[in-house]
């Protein structure tokens, strides 16, 4: 079949020049790897820069604190990733010498590396011939060969892996693999494809039968829910400020946050209110409670759709070990509070 060699030309003439593809380094390709799930490259790629920097080898990595983990990745969410990154550096580093596994089966027994990342490593490092399957690979087949297949159930992306395995020429599934996501990414979008530049338009079965919108098929929806948080930014007369960390499981575990009042709605200074002087700061004496922003900010997760308040809550006394401007931007916060302290608005 002519579709590979199709693939690899167009890739070799249209590639982007990113760093992770100039080695075969594992290191390197499992930190890229862990850091585009989810992310596009465009932001992804200054966080491997600083990465590299910062962590040139596993045991640079392996030796930080998880702190300076989640600092260095804060911004880039989903921060599961950063905290299976540095538990897995640890183990590739004390455990494997600092030798990472060198087959798909053995790379699949790391902390945080799925089916893809594996496949991904086995072979943009080892030249094995294993096929990646992510979101692009499966725009690119299920148009080009007209696969109604549902997307969601994992039998589809079984069906999907021996389909690309078939297609992958043996001696050389690294570029292959590196083809099929890039065409993915640039040329087979998810909306609105540029059909007529397209090196497959006269091939391509979903464009023959004016189905490139409606394929890939997915039925399964993500059910996201509404959270309220109100975050209390204590002051006392010296300007310093009070943090937590939030060590339940769920977003943000070991991030810091200042102290949190979730409600089942958006509410008012009347509810705030109450909440700081009867269940929050008691020991305090409160002076003053004043809302820090004139809208409600909306942060968008996957999953979760959270609508953020900032409430400025003034004391008289003077908190024990409080926090100046300068000493709480060197925690780790997730990226919309952080970004509230950059912008100063604490000072509100």
């Amino acid at each position: 079949m002519n579709f590979p060699n199709i693939l690899i030309k167009w890739y070799l003439q249209n590639k982007r020049d990113l760093p992770w593809r100039k080695t075969t380094n594992p290191y390197h390709i499992w930190l890229s790897e862990i850091m585009l799930q989810q992310t596009r490259v465009a932001q992804g790629t200054p966080y491997f820069f600083s990465f590299t920097k910062e962590f040139p080898t596993v045991f640079d990595l392996a030796n930080a604190s998880e702190e300076q983990v989640l600092k260095l990745w804060q911004g880039l969410g989903y921060y599961s990733r950063a905290r299976n990154l540095h538990k897995t550096s640890q183990y590739v580093a004390n455990e494997l010498n600092g030798i990472f596994p060198d087959s798909y089966k053995e790379l699949l027994k790391l902390k945080g590396v799925g089916e893809y990342t594996a496949a991904a490593i086995a072979s943009f490092s080892y030249n094995e011939a294993v096929p990646v399957v992510d979101g692009n690979v499966f725009r690119v087949l299920s148009r080009y060969f007209d696969i109604e297949s549902d997307i969601s159930l994992p039998a589809t992306k079984k069906e999907f892996i021996e389909i690309a395995h078939e297609l992958m020429p043996k001696d050389n599934p690294a570029i292959f693999n590196q083809a099929i996501m890039e065409f993915g990414a640039l040329q087979c979008v998810p909306k609105s494809p540029d059909c007529t530049i397209c090196v497959f338009n006269d091939s391509c079965l979903a464009l023959q039968k004016k189905k490139v919108s409606v394929l890939p098929v997915k039925s399964k929806k993500l059910k996201v829910t509404n959270r309220f948080f109100n975050y209390l930014i204590l002051e006392d007369p010296s300007g310093n400020t009070l943090i937590q960390k939030r060590t339940s499981k769920g977003i943000w575990h070991n991030l810091y946050e200042f102290p949190l009042f979730e409600t089942t709605e958006i509410v008012g200074f009347d509810v705030v209110s109450d909440a700081v002087k009867n269940q929050f700061f008691t020991s305090y004496t409160v002076l003053s409670i004043e809302e820090c922003t004139e809208t409600t900010v909306i942060h968008k997760l996957s999953h979760q759709h959270l609508h953020i308040q900032f409430w400025k809550v003034k004391i008289a006394e003077i908190i024990e070990n409080g926090l100046n401007a300068s000493k709480l931007k060197t925690f780790p916060f997730p990226i919309v509070i952080y970004n509230f302290i950059e912008k100063q608005e604490i000072i509100c």
